[in-house]
């Protein structure tokens, strides 16, 4: 034990006993372990992040940074392009479609549109209307996404023809659907109940992203608008500027990896609301480690925003490869799962580039902590984000000293407002914040961590059977509930597996009679689950 953790444990040792003998008749499971002055410094530590957040949402600032660069390229995917004019003028258009159909505040817009640009227009369109976008991955089982649809009761669902999902979806490939529709900026009488300056303005739903369920029905996450400001007015200090100085002061080229349907994608889009070009990766492209990197080479892509174990699988493929032809990457984000120790090394010892790790769970607004590969020699997942508050608690709710696991809860300006028509859910997950101001709440994560020395936080574990799987939260739960509605199983039951990109999901089964087989029951799996979640 190093000499400085010895000297504290003694410390605390002490601090119990004195307590012990202050307070006789207490059970000793209910006396503090922080030595003297400790609890003070914990507690300085929640309040460190506070930051003035302004009273513009995200599609504010995107109107603002177009004012700034009209001309400048904002969106490429294959060998389409918009400039930032461009892009503005097609959201003001659609927002104006979507204001005509009864879109603002409270209401929710679907979004079932593959990756293009139409994604990008339909998402800010729909959020400079005040509504809320619900972003369906068109990979997953139709039955699934109508279930979606069906507990969020959307205004209108945006899609294409192509797509079939829903019978009276707005199809923006409908020839001269938006001719209609002024392209200039859309004026406060056109949408008084949203306009700039109105109270709490950034408290109405943003967006509603479903993470799975361990009842076996996926649940949806209200975002509010304010989560996604604070983001960008972190990543801005936190990690925009210190890239950009790095690269030399240059507008960056960002590759957009992450699907629409998981809130990690807004780590690519938040540079396009700073006037950098942000690059749609099709789907075919984006999943094949060889090509991304051949893509990365040709375009001189500056970030890339992946998972810790498809990292590994580009640096396999050459991504922080020096050479002619080559362009290495000065950033590469992280987030989705643990980072192994490998790929943290690789990030951090490579020359002229570095990885930043970004933890936060669907139920505070995408980020709560960062940290650079800079800033530690092994994976951590850093501090909290600006406006968060990051308690380490026991099972009483009482502050763990550093050192010392607890259960991580998270209160702050980007919780999500709860679980949509789950209140008995939200109120289990969301509880009393007994830290902050009165009538504040606070998210209980389900992870183990604990705080260095110097302030930071690594990850531990689970306390619950939620896994991570490519990225995404899994609860076995949900899946072991979808295989027990299946006429011929009697019992199921379903376990994680290796780690990293070895990583499975096990299904045990108690089969009702001798007439099924495995072969049926991953089928049935796949016309209810996605991918990832198939055993």
């Amino acid at each position: 034990v190093p000499q400085g953790q010895g000297e504290q444990a003694l410390q605390r040792y002490l601090a119990v006993l004195e307590r012990m003998a202050d307070s006789t008749d207490a059970p000793v499971a209910q006396l503090p372990v922080a030595a003297p002055g400790e609890d003070e410094e914990i507690r300085e530590h929640w309040t460190s992040t506070t930051r003035k957040l302004p009273d513009a949402t995200i599609a504010d600032l995107l109107a603002a940074q177009a004012e700034r660069t009209p001309d400048e390229i904002a969106l490429v995917f294959g060998e389409q392009r918009l400039t930032y004019r461009e892009l503005d003028a097609r959201i003001n258009q659609l927002a104006r479609l979507l204001l005509a159909r009864g879109a603002g505040p409270e209401r929710i817009v679907g979004l079932a549109l593959g990756r293009s640009l139409d994604m990008v227009v339909a998402l800010f369109a729909v959020l400079r209307t005040g509504a809320a976008y619900l972003p369906l991955d068109l990979d997953h089982p139709a039955d699934r996404l109508r279930a979606m649809l069906a507990d969020a009761q959307p205004l209108c669902v945006l899609s294409t023809s192509d797509v079939g999902l829903v019978e009276d979806a707005i199809c923006l490939d409908e020839p001269g659907l938006l001719d209609s529709y002024p392209a200039s900026p859309l004026t406060r009488d056109e949408n008084p109940a949203f306009a700039p300056g109105v109270p709490n303005r950034l408290e109405y739903p943003a967006y509603v992203i479903y993470t799975s369920g361990s009842t076996g029905r996926p649940k949806g996450v209200v975002t509010p608008y304010r989560g996604l400001t604070n983001m960008q007015l972190n990543h801005q200090v936190e990690i925009f500027e210190p890239a950009i100085a790095a690269a030399g002061g240059r507008r960056m080229r960002i590759a957009h990896t992450v699907s629409f349907a998981f809130d990690m994608s807004w780590e690519e889009l938040l540079w396009l609301v700073e006037g950098h070009e942000v690059h749609i990766c099709d789907e075919q492209l984006r999943r094949d480690a060889h090509a991304l990197v051949a893509y990365c080479n040709e375009h001189r892509i500056d970030v890339v925003n992946v998972t810790p174990t498809y990292a590994q699988l580009l640096i396999e493929e050459g991504l922080l490869e020096a050479g002619p032809r080559a362009h290495r990457p000065p950033l590469v984000l992280l987030g989705g799962e643990a980072v192994p120790d490998a790929v943290w090394s690789a990030l951090r010892e490579t020359e002229h580039t570095y990885g930043y790790n970004l933890y936060g769970p669907t139920e505070y607004t995408i980020n709560t902590l960062g940290a650079s590969t800079a800033d530690s020699p092994a994976p951590t997942v850093g501090r909290p984000i600006f406006n968060t508050r990051a308690y380490v608690l026991d099972a009483a709710l009482r502050p763990v000293p550093p050192g010392c696991p607890g259960e991580l809860y998270i209160a702050g300006v980007g919780l999500a407002r709860g679980y949509l028509n789950r209140p008995g859910l939200t109120a289990e997950r969301f509880v009393a914040d007994p830290f902050g101001q009165p009538g504040s709440r606070m998210y209980r994560t389900g992870d183990l961590v604990r705080v260095r020395p110097d302030g930071g936080i690594d990850f531990l574990g689970r306390t619950d059977d939620q896994v991570k799987v490519r990225g995404y939260r899994v609860e076995p739960g949900e899946i072991a509930s979808v295989l027990a509605e299946h006429p011929q199983v009697g019992q199921a039951v379903v376990v994680p597996r290796g780690s990293g990109h070895a990583k499975r999901l096990i299904g045990y089964v108690v089969l009702a009679d001798d007439s099924a087989d495995l072969g049926t029951l991953r089928e049935y799996l796949k016309q209810r689950l996605p991918d990832y979640m198939v055993p």
